[in-house]
């Protein structure tokens, strides 16, 4: 495997901005110097992932992961380091050699794990099922199914499409190429009988894959191309260790670009949905893994957009799906939510063979509404309103919505559209309305104020953190001593200010009393030797350890003055030079005599007690000093 030289890897660096790229995963804001974001690494409500551009790393303050450009890849895509540099390589249109861009193609650099080596299998079976659908002959009824739900070709390739004939091709493949046993068993790909033998789940099937944010294949749903009665319409892969239906949109790889493009994503019923809306121009377009909604589901969307437009079916089931999906996203985000009613009735892909792609394009853009219009189309619906009970029941429920509306102008126009159609006194309606109480929006918590540096102890930076104030619930990590606080700051110091780092290394002798912050250190002696100054995300690159490396992303997520006073870094000194030792010695000594107590030596016991006393009248002098 070629390695990528160093100046290659710096040109990448360089020609990135690590905001631009994360971006494509996260919706990013401002808050300070950096910006902040939901993390793609965990779930949570309250932003905490944060991008310094200053810096070009990322940190969450919740889940503690940060490192440079590369690492987030790394982290996201589980890849290794080549395929991290090609990937950022190509979103930067920098060239890379050709040695280099073919190892992390082919798949070479990727990281070795159970996880990548069922990706692998995923992405050989469909790649055998699309060449069955466009290149043969026994493919050849699936594809003019296709061609006749007028799919064009450039669709099916777009969406990686294939068939599986009634024939076990899969499993013949498969043995052709020696894959273990016990990993076709764990593909999902399979059924294995009580003999042990493993069989094509999927036959005479047109194939979806379903793919990762990354567009890398794990799993399948096949729609029978042929009605058998015993078996059903659509068959998707079991959940294995790549694969939870729960926390996969369908079409979100292509579609999360064009999300942030248009500020917007749009939920469809099913597969075909999306399908002809990218046919017809609209990208945006994902569907869940199922006939409910997840948490997780929601929470991928929000990572990258503010704006949901739910375009469910237009048929009754449809129009409650609909309002179960408003019902779910409403209680489980903050997004902002929409309906585009499609006409008709019809769903999009219907509407789209009736009439056409550009028609179809103008109807999801035009024929939107907000949750309110559709909550009072639905409502409508599941009341009688041709009698005086039902439409009072009716009249009652709109009310109890629209109190819910902060926008008085809102409000009132729909209450002028319930006057108008049931021929009643605004007037009443809106005395009836203030009767109504909404509930209280739950208070938020105020920002702590963050203490000034009294020069009673270093802790430059610790109290005045970079994430916003509602972040403060994830800084639960054991308090530093004095020591472990010195030590930290006056390595950020040393890192940033290079007569910081020359006056400390010309001490005779230093060294930090952690051994994490000493090879951290020792690191930072062979960076200099290279580099004329210090850049964190250049930095992090030369450490191989993953708690090292973060480590320095947490100095760097510390808050600091943009100069160091004297006065601070003669602090830091006093303490790791002569307060740090002292806590050793006494530290020992107590160990020390605790085994004397244990021992029963009353001659030794005595003599640490007076080394034990000396040493804290020592410590409490230089205090003073």
């Amino acid at each position: 495997m070629a390695k990528i030289p160093e100046a290659v890897i710096e040109q990448v660096r360089d020609a990135t901005d690590i905001v631009d790229f994360i971006s494509q995963y996260v919706q990013l804001q401002k808050s300070g110097k950096n910006l902040f974001g939901l993390c793609p690494f965990h779930e949570e409500r309250t932003p905490s992932f944060s991008v310094s551009e200053d810096k070009q790393i990322f940190h969450c303050f919740s889940c503690g992961r940060g490192g440079n450009v590369f690492k987030f890849i790394m982290e996201l895509e589980n890849i290794g380091f080549q395929e991290a540099v090609a990937k950022v390589a190509e979103f930067s249109h920098v060239d890379l050699p050709d040695s280099v861009a073919n190892s992390a193609a082919s798949g070479q650099a990727r990281q070795d794990s159970p996880a990548n080596h069922l990706i692998q299998l995923h992405e050989g079976a469909q790649k055998l099922y699309h060449h069955i659908l466009m290149n043969t002959e026994i493919g050849q009824p699936a594809l003019d199914y296709l061609h006749q739900r007028g799919l064009t070709d450039k669709t099916i390739e777009d969406f990686g499409l294939g068939f599986a004939p009634d024939q076990q091709l899969l499993k013949q493949y498969f043995d052709q190429q020696k894959v273990d046993y016990q990993e076709l068993r764990h593909t999902g790909l399979f059924i294995e009988n009580q003999s042990g033998e493993l069989r094509d789940r999927f036959f005479n099937r047109v194939m979806y894959p379903i793919k990762n944010e990354s567009g890398q294949p794990i799993a399948f749903s096949g729609r029978l191309l042929v009605k058998v009665d015993d078996q059903p319409k659509y068959l998707n892969s079991p959940e294995t260790d790549i694969f939870n239906k729960r926390r996969v949109l369908f079409n979100f790889d292509q579609a999360r670009n064009v999300i942030r493009k248009e500020g917007s994503v749009i939920l469809f019923e099913g597969f075909m949905d999306v399908m002809s809306a990218h046919q017809s121009g609209v990208g945006n377009g994902v569907a869940s893994m199922g006939t409910s909604l997840t948490e997780e589901q929601i929470y991928a969307m929000q990572r990258v957009t503010k704006q949901v437009y739910v375009c469910y079916d237009g048929d009754t089931p449809g129009q409650r799906a609909t309002n179960r999906a408003l019902t779910i996203l409403r209680d489980n985000s903050s997004l902002n939510l929409g309906v585009i009613q499609m006409p008709e009735g019809m769903d999009p892909d219907e509407y789209r063979k009736k009439y056409g792609e550009e028609k179809l394009a103008s109807a999801l853009q035009s024929a939107r509404e907000t949750p309110i219009a559709f909550a009072m189309h639905y409502l409508k619906s599941e009341h009688d309103v041709n009698t005086d009970a039902g439409r009072l029941d009716y009249i009652d429920q709109v009310l109890k919505l629209l109190a819910t509306v902060t926008s008085p102008v809102e409000q009132d126009v729909y209450l002028t559209q319930l006057a108008n159609d049931y021929q009643l006194d605004k007037g009443s309606l809106k005395q009836q309305l203030l009767m109504i109480k909404p509930k209280p929006a739950k208070p938020t918590r105020p920002a702590p104020a963050a203490a000034p540096y009294s020069g009673d102890y270093p802790q430059a930076g610790y109290q005045n953190q970079e994430p916003p104030a509602e972040v403060t619930q994830y800084q639960q990590a054991p308090p530093l001593n004095r020591t472990e606080k010195a030590e930290r700051g006056l390595l950020l110091r040393m890192l940033h200010d290079h007569s910081v780092w020359l006056r400390v290394t010309g001490i005779e002798n230093f060294s930090f009393d952690s051994d994490d912050y000493e090879l951290i250190y020792m690191l930072a002696q062979k960076y200099f030797q290279t580099h004329q100054t210090y850049a964190p995300a250049q930095f992090i690159d030369l450490i191989t350890d993953d708690h090292l490396q973060n480590m320095v992303i947490e100095l760097e997520s510390l808050n600091i003055n943009e100069e160091a006073a004297d006065e601070e870094v003669d602090d830091y000194l006093r303490v790791i030079m002569n307060e740090a030792p002292l806590e050793k010695r006494l530290k020992q000594s107590q160990q020390a005599l605790n085994e004397a107590k244990r021992l029963g030596d009353a001659d030794r016991q005595r003599q640490l007690v007076i080394e034990i006393i000396k040493l804290q009248q020592q410590k409490q002098s230089n205090k003073r000093a």
